[in-house]
């Protein structure tokens, strides 16, 4: 039966984000700050062993956008390289020749595959370059793409067919390709909380070397910023060329990703991890760990929740509440 959510009942269509997920993108300037705060944590990610990395922004934006995960991946030890193409107005037919010749100037200068890292439309770009030219192409991660799926429902889709001059349902064959399965490995990041793309159309089908990973909480506009979307990348691009295996346990950042019907659970081989030193104790980078120490510090959630339960009580159950009471003052 058709989620009322997704669309009109029967017409098997999505609908772009609510208003209110598109009046939330403002939380990106706080997803920014998290990131600067967490500095010290992402700087414990895997390290890359130097291939070169190419950033591609997204709708109407430029290589701005892109430079705090530019210089993130240039701390963890990647050659990174900005598109040099200004600011993105949209076009993949009018974009994809200058995309592989920058692609190609790139291949050529380091002698290695390269790395895509696309965010929103540069993620739809990264994936085409991926088809187009796969021997020059290493790995691809998209940052909320809206590639899959009915490409349409996005708060931005009549302005993109403005800007670009081209509409969303040309090149019927080449989305199709695009949202089909990559001949190299793809990660594609999402979040239910994007309010610019609708999140289902940011899903690849799972297979030996695509995987999709879930963030909580990250606005679209903030994703190329989010400290569990950039510890995701670095752990993504540091697997060894030619070999893929899905984020595990010990490898995700604490914060804000989830783990769903045993997607990240895998019985492939594990990286080793290093712990982190936090007030002279060494933490594991695991959700149980996280939780055990949120629920310690959090003094102030643990006494909401013991007063919340003891008001829930009082309301729906006044005459055991009132007889228990009666019988402690009669003690």
């Amino acid at each position: 039966m058709p989620d009322a959510r997704d669309g009109a009942p029967g017409s098997g269509r999505l609908r772009p984000p609510a208003l209110g997920l598109l009046l939330a993108e403002a939380r990106a300037l706080f997803e920014f700050n998290a990131s600067l705060l967490l500095s010290p944590l992402l700087m414990r990610a895997p390290r890359g062993d130097g291939h070169p990395v190419l950033a591609l922004p997204g709708f109407l934006a430029s290589d701005l956008s892109m430079a705090p995960m530019r210089r993130y991946l240039g701390e963890l030890g990647y050659e990174t390289h900005a598109w040099r193409m200004g600011r993105n107005l949209g076009g993949l037919a009018r974009m994809r020749e200058g995309l592989r010749a920058r692609l190609a100037e790139i291949h050529g200068a380091s002698g290695r595959k390269v790395s895509l890292v696309g965010w929103s439309l540069g993620g739809v770009y990264a994936r085409d370059l991926a088809l187009q030219a796969p021997e020059m192409v290493r790995y691809v991660v998209t940052l909320g793409s809206p590639f899959a799926s009915d490409v349409k429902a996005t708060n931005a889709t009549a302005l993109y067919e403005a800007v670009s001059g081209e509409r969303v349902e040309d090149f019927a064959e080449a989305r199709e390709a695009i949202a089909g399965e990559l001949p190299v490995p793809a990660t594609s990041i999402y979040s239910r909380g994007d309010g610019v793309v609708n999140w289902r159309t940011c899903l690849l089908h799972p297979s030996g070397r695509a995987e999709n990973i879930e963030v909580y909480f990250a606005s679209h506009v903030g994703l190329g910023v989010n400290p569990a979307a950039l510890w995701a990348v670095a752990d993504r691009l540091a697997q060894p060329e030619g070999e893929f295996w899905r984020l595990t346990g010990q490898a995700r950042l604490p914060l804000h990703m989830p783990r769903q019907s045993g997607q990240y659970r895998s019985d492939e081989k594990r990286r080793p991890r290093a712990p982190v030193k936090f007030f002279g104790r060494e933490l594991w980078l695991t959700v149980r760990s996280c939780r055990r120490w949120t629920h310690r510090f959090c003094i102030w959630k643990r006494l909401r929740c013991r007063c919340m339960s003891a008001a829930w009580r009082s309301f729906a159950c006044p005459t055991i509440t009132r007889a228990t009471s009666s019988k402690t003052s009669r003690r």
